[in-house]
């Protein structure tokens, strides 16, 4: 066995992990998406940073703000979803780099006093803290259902302001029936490792 981690977990957060499209009524804590948070937040991003905000969706009035914005496919499991979060990059995440890379305090100035660079760089790493989130919730025993088919200027402006990006949508909760779409085919090892 080349992995060291417990093949129930692998299959937990992997290989059976699958984007939900139903949900079951059982609510989702704020304690969860505390622990999912709590276990997230140390997973790799360039100098640090921490661009990553999360809007959780609760309210019914935010719900019906929201849904309106999505894809006409994904209205419908949204509306019905017992947590949405909406994903967004902070592109002025420059302002905490000295607390959070405090060995090298400059680096806000010299790698990230525009704001093309910000934009770039609090994409990019957003991205990679979503990406943790989404396995995070996995790990905390739910399922995630990330959106990106969505009207991204419609959900900022209701939502966020014009220092953050929304990313994506995760609808978050137990998997209801049917919550499946047969798994979509992957790329080999082969298809995508060259050794040089």
């Amino acid at each position: 066995m080349s992995l060291v981690l417990d093949p129930a977990a692998q299959d937990l957060l992997f290989r059976e992990a699958r984007t939900a499209n139903t949900f079951t009524d059982e609510p989702v804590t704020d304690e969860q998406v505390q622990a999912i948070y709590d276990l997230v937040k140390f997973g790799p991003t360039a100098f640090n940073q921490t661009p990553l905000r999360i809007v959780l969706v609760r309210t019914p009035e935010a719900r019906e703000r929201l849904v309106p914005h999505l894809a006409e496919g994904n209205q419908a499991k949204t509306a019905a979803a017992p947590l949405v979060a909406i994903l967004a990059a902070d592109n002025e995440f420059h302002h905490e780099l000295p607390d959070l890379f405090p060995h090298f305090p400059q680096a806000r100035d010299i790698f990230f006093s525009t704001r093309p660079a910000r934009e770039s760089a609090a994409g990019l790493n957003a991205a990679l803290q979503a990406a943790y989130f989404i396995v995070g919730v996995r790990a905390a025993g739910l399922a995630a259902g990330p959106m990106t088919g969505f009207d991204h200027a419609g959900v900022q402006k209701e939502f966020l302001d014009d220092d953050h990006t929304p990313l994506m949508i995760v609808n978050i909760g137990k998997p209801g029936d049917d919550a499946w779409f047969p798994r979509s085919p992957r790329l080999s090892y082969d298809d995508v490792i060259t050794t040089v």
